[in-house]
């Protein structure tokens, strides 16, 4: 995911598309996984409290990464846009951002949270790799 963030922020001709697939592919993997890991790591007894916990987090985090931090990015650079552009706004018109200054400063920070997120799930793997390693020695 991080990658492909990065890869809009250099705002290559048609990145959206693939960024799009990349994102849709990672969330996917992302819904695929975590139930499993879930189970696997906190143990079966307080599942369904974790698992509540977890698709709660989603829509926490929409409302934070997307209603607080992407709109605010947005609307930074479309008053910073229409303002040199003040000529040629008319009455009720609304204000819009046009190019990918819009959104890559909000993929470069969305991409270094990723990167953050990797970082912590290599940690726990380093950290539950000598259980496993016993676990499944023994068996």
């Amino acid at each position: 995911m991080s990658c492909s963030l990065l890869y809009y922020v250099v705002s290559a001709p048609g990145a959206i598309y693939i960024v799009s697939v990349v994102m849709g592919s990672c969330y996917g993997a992302h819904w695929a996984i975590v139930p499993s890991a879930v189970s696997e790591l906190f143990g079966l007894k307080s599942f369904g409290a974790l698992y509540n916990f977890l698709t709660l987090a989603t829509p926490a985090g929409s409302l934070i990464f997307s209603g607080v931090i992407a709109s605010g990015i947005y609307d930074y650079e479309t008053k910073i846009q229409s303002a040199t552009n003040l000529n040629t706004l008319t009455d009720g018109e609304a204000l819009t951002c046009y190019g990918t200054i819009c959104y890559s400063i909000t993929c470069g920070i969305f991409s270094l949270l990723c990167l953050m997120a990797f970082v912590l799930s290599m940690i726990v793997l380093y950290r539950t790799k000598r259980v496993y390693a016993k676990l499944y020695r023994s068996s």
